[in-house]
């Protein structure tokens, strides 16, 4: 299972079952919500959707605001979803790891924050404060690039190269729970391989977490 817990996960119904059950007893606990969610396919080569957004830092942020990247990573995310919270220092890292080389990560939360308070404006700027968020965190309070993008789960991940056409979709790594195991840090190496010119990767495992709380 360490190989690849996603393919296992997805192999295996009823241990994915029981995991995401644990998981969502636990965030329950916390007082959040979750449904265990994989990130639906979207072609490769698909271009960036356009968007301009608020960020936690007072400024509005669009494509134009990241033009001279070479590589824009689009993340949709969170505050509350445990996958969320598990996900974001490998995100910190690797915008870290890659800022010198032209790399730029984007997060974005579409959240319905009236059901899920703890997604409001006001708590992703206490979140970047806390947990050191070195990108622009963005508000999509309409939830409209979050279904352009058909983005459905915390974290989905979005690589696009300068041309701004899609290069990779799909997890950071293959053990998100237990980063000591990790075997495969799947979305390190498809930035690696856009930086070096290389086609995108053949296997695209997809991301996966809570699912998007959208406005009813």
């Amino acid at each position: 299972m360490n190989q690849d817990i996603t393919g296992y996960l997805r192999r295996n119904k009823f241990f994915a079952f029981v995991l995401a059950l644990i998981i969502c007893v636990f965030a329950y606990f916390k007082g959040a919500e979750c449904v265990l969610t994989e990130s639906k396919t979207v072609k490769i080569g698909t271009p960036a959707v356009e968007f301009n957004l608020p960020g936690t830092d007072g400024k509005n942020y669009s494509n134009e605001s990241f033009k001279d990247a070479k590589v824009l990573v689009i993340v949709i995310t969170c505050n509350h979803c445990p996958y969320a919270k598990a996900a974001w220092p490998l995100l910190i890292n690797l915008q870290h790891k890659y800022k010198e080389q032209s790399v730029q990560f984007v997060a974005i939360n579409p959240n319905d924050d009236v059901e899920y308070p703890e997604d409001s404006f006001e708590n992703m700027k206490g979140m970047v404060n806390k947990l050191g968020i070195n990108m622009p965190y963005l508000r999509d309070e309409n939830q409209e690039i979050a279904r352009k993008l058909n983005a459905v789960c915390t974290p989905d991940i979005f690589v696009y190269g300068h041309d701004r056409n899609l290069y990779y979709h799909g997890r950071i790594n293959d053990n998100w729970q237990n980063p000591e195991k990790v075997t495969s840090n799947d979305l390190d190496n498809a930035i690696n391989g856009l930086l070096n010119g290389d086609p995108p990767p053949k296997n695209q495992m997809p991301s996966m977490g809570c699912s998007i709380k959208w406005k009813k």
